[in-house]
């Protein structure tokens, strides 16, 4: 009988409750204990779903406070060492995660970046060639024995060792593939311990496989496994996001139980698959996509799984693409979309349910008529027949853009010259990424809207008077460029959709981005286009309350998409270009408006990016282009900036130099000087802003250590193009934190002011004296 798994499940809850746990205990509003309870609560309620909905393995091990790859840091005893002042655990995981506990122990925090190239952050391991492991299993095996208490067939999930190590950073520039063999033996260790609680299965994750990997990493997978071998555990190893391509023969060839291959996005590595597996492995193909929200057409992958059935045999398991964590929980609390769309989605709940369903009509052939597949039939036809998906005129817009190589009318030289004289900035100008605070007055100025305790006028007061407080702060902090702080925006991509038509949002369609931060991704799923202006009313109203220029903000076309779950009916390319259309509309509107600063947000840029380098050209071709077409349309003196975050930038530094944008900041403050490298290597010419502090930490940033990454910028960046910034915008933040952590960003750009005017002047005398006198 063929059997179904899923890889992994969300861990925030439905309402969020993880989210707001955590963010009470590190508030010192609660104990440890309240959140451990609400924690376990949420992973009961993970299995108790996969149970009712009939798989056959509940999956433990994918449950995480914080991050899986900080787990398995702390799992392998490899937390950095500044993070292991305390004996309690969570202690040593929100130390190395925040830089700060609810005890009052503070460091630095590890850096984060995006997982292989989903909008999910984890925590990147920390490696030096003396490093040692030591294991540290309580935290899994807690996992484990809760799970088999609720039922006895439990898959457990870990992150490989090669994965593990391969996602992680050198900090002495050591090979980090040399630990190893410290590392394997505490595999083992591990697998006899979960052997010894009744586990038969092992989910052990190496998405590596599905990258271009270097031959020295290649060739370590094979020594590596035999290593791992004969330990009484079947291995599942697991790989998602791409296909294997080179890397096929190598995945099936080890000495493993079973392999699992992402089928939704290389469904063409099934073929060749199913010639080269062993006589007795397990093929988990991952057919339902854990990283969209469209129901599964359950009939197209019925009928192309029917030879795998027919010559696997029980040997054949389904399963998803990929963890679940990257959709929201249930789409059957969804009653407000427009179009039908509700009828379209499958959120985790949906897809536990159209795997089992699936399975079953793999095994028998009654399930074919019965009036669940007869349902998934229908919600298919639908979506593809829907009037409110198509429009031609919105297609031809996009079609036609994308035909053309949108440039600036003038050089950046020149396009500079022209906005210094019309802005009149100091050197190293000041100003934030765009967001602050979204305080509890806030969000409860938009929850009483919502409910209908506010009129719309006395909402937008409330919105009006926050505005003004931003601006009255920034002013008061002395910074150069404002924001009106994005008070009316809940979130950066959703408040777009929330405007477009083409664009639904969901009510409860929460997803993790990293520790206790969720995002409600909208969902693209027909031709866009924009009824009316999005932002201009409001930066015209920040505008009128300052004498200081105020910045613009949008959100680019490829974060956008990014950042949404997007139609799969048609290219990628193409619903770009439907989004760079109606911002170039916006980027018009504002400069008629008299913002003559404006940001567009392309955060997501670098995330996009394919995994494997062969498909790298065509992706940045249009995803550059579609940028350009949205801001071209402006003066030339109208400075246009845009913001990355949380990237390694020199595999894409050409493309961002391409967008041809006249500022662009940058997350730095936990990389600063992997930037810093890369840039004297590859020169920037266009103005840029290293971000000098981390936002995601709480603490206050030191002032030596902004001026430091500024000092050094200066050796890679002329002076007239370096501005000063945070990392990231400040949403998440209290004012508590951002006026002081502003203030001395502003008194160190101040600093460096002087520095280099005294510089500039002695340099003038030393000349002076040296001229012969006449």
């Amino acid at each position: 009988m063929t059997l179904f798994h899923t890889l992994g499940f969300p861990r925030v809850g439905q309402q969020r409750e993880l989210k707001w746990a955590l963010e009470s205990f590190w508030a010192g509003n609660s104990t440890q204990q309240e959140l451990l309870d609400v924690a376990h609560t949420q992973r009961l309620a993970n299995w108790q779903r996969q149970l009712q909905a009939g798989a056959d393995f509940i999956t433990a091990g994918d449950f995480a406070l914080y991050d899986h790859v900080l787990n398995t840091s702390y799992l392998f005893g490899h937390l950095p060492e500044r993070a292991r002042h305390s004996d309690d655990a969570l202690n040593q995981l929100f130390l190395a995660a925040r830089g700060r506990t609810p005890c009052g122990c503070t460091s630095h925090a590890s850096e984060m970046t995006k997982w292989f190239d989903t909008n999910y952050h984890y925590l990147v391991p920390e490696c030096r060639a003396e490093d040692e492991f030591r294991l540290q299993p309580e935290l899994l095996l807690e996992e484990i024995r809760a799970a088999r208490a609720v039922y006895p067939k439990v898959k457990a999930v870990v992150l490989g060792p090669l994965s593990y190590l391969y996602l992680g950073k050198s900090l002495d520039n050591s090979n980090r593939l040399n630990l190893l063999p410290k590392l394997l033996p505490l595999y083992s260790e591990l697998f006899a311990l979960l052997k010894a609680e009744g586990i038969d299965w092992l989910q052990l994750d190496e998405p590596i496989l599905a990258l271009d990997l270097p031959s020295d990493w290649a060739q370590a997978f094979e020594p590596a496994y035999h290593t791992l071998r004969n330990n009484g555990l079947n291995l599942l190893l697991t790989t998602y996001f791409n296909g294997l391509e080179d890397n096929l023969s190598l995945a099936l060839n080890l000495p493993v139980q079973g392999v699992h291959l992402d089928l939704v996005s290389a469904p063409e590595q099934l073929t060749p698959a199913l010639d080269r597996i062993g006589p007795y492995k397990v093929l988990s193909v991952g057919v339902i996509d854990g990283r969209n929200i469209w129901r599964s057409d359950l009939n197209a992958i019925r009928e192309s799984l029917l030879e795998a059935k027919q010559q696997l045999g029980e040997r054949l398991w389904l399963g998803t693409s990929c963890s679940l964590l990257h959709v929201p929980y249930d789409a059957a609390v969804e009653h407000q979309l427009p179009d039908g769309v509700g009828q379209w989605l499958a959120f985790a709940q949906q897809k536990l349910e159209e795997g089992v369903l699936l399975r079953n009509a793999l095994n028998n052939s009654d399930v074919l008529s019965s009036a669940a597949w007869q349902a998934q039939v229908d919600a298919i036809q639908a979506r593809r027949t829907s009037t409110a998906v198509h429009k031609a005129a919105v297609k031809q817009r996009a079609a036609d853009a994308a035909a053309f190589d949108w440039q600036r009318d003038l050089p950046f030289n020149e396009r500079a010259a022209l906005q210094q004289e019309l802005l009149q900035l100091p050197l190293f100008p000041t100003t934030t990424i765009g967001s602050f605070p979204q305080t509890s007055g806030i969000r409860q100025l938009r929850r009483r809207f919502k409910q209908g305790e506010l009129t719309l006028a006395e909402y937008e007061d409330g919105l009006k008077a926050e505005i003004v407080h931003a601006i009255r702060v920034q002013e008061q902090i002395g910074l150069d460029v404002l924001v009106h702080g994005e008070a009316e925006r809940n979130d950066m991509v959703e408040y777009f959709g929330e405007q477009l038509e083409g664009i639904a949002v969901s009510a409860n369609g929460w997803v993790q981005s990293y520790g206790s931060r969720c995002v409600k991704p909208p969902i693209i799923y027909g031709d866009i286009e924009r009824p009316l202006p999005m932002t201009v009313r409001w930066s015209e109203f920040a505008q009128s309350q300052t004498d200081k220029r105020m910045k613009g903000m949008l959100t680019g076309p490829v974060t956008i998409l990014k950042w949404a779950f997007v139609r799969d009916d048609q290219p990628w390319s193409a619903t770009a270009y439907q989004l760079a259309a109606v911002l170039r509309d916006e980027v018009q509107d504002l400069e008629r408006a008299g913002i003559r600063i404006i940001q567009v947000d392309e955060p997501a840029l670098r995330e996009g990016l394919p995994l494997r380098k062969a498909a790298h050209k065509q992706y940045l071709q249009w995803a550059v282009n579609s940028f350009r077409f949205s801001v071209t349309g402006v003066a030339a003196a109208t400075q246009i900036h845009t913001h990355m975050c949380y990237a390694d930038f020199d595999d894409i530094l050409p493309a961002i130099q391409g967008m041809d944008a006249d500022v662009i900041t940058l997350e730095t403050a936990r990389s600063a000087s992997k930037l810093l490298a890369t840039l004297k290597s590859s020169p920037y010419n266009n103005g840029i802003g290293p971000g000098v502090y981390d936002i995601h930490s709480p603490n206050i940033p030191a002032t030596d250590a902004m001026l430091t990454i500024l000092r050094d910028s200066l050796d890679v960046v002329a002076a007239e193009n370096l501005w000063v910034n945070p990392d990231c915008g400040l949403k998440t933040r209290r004012w508590e934190e951002v006026i002081p952590a502003l203030e001395a960003m502003v008194a160190v750009a101040r600093t460096l002011r002087l520095e280099v005017i005294e510089s500039d002047c002695k340099q003038q005398e030393e000349q002076a004296a040296e001229q012969p006198l006449v």
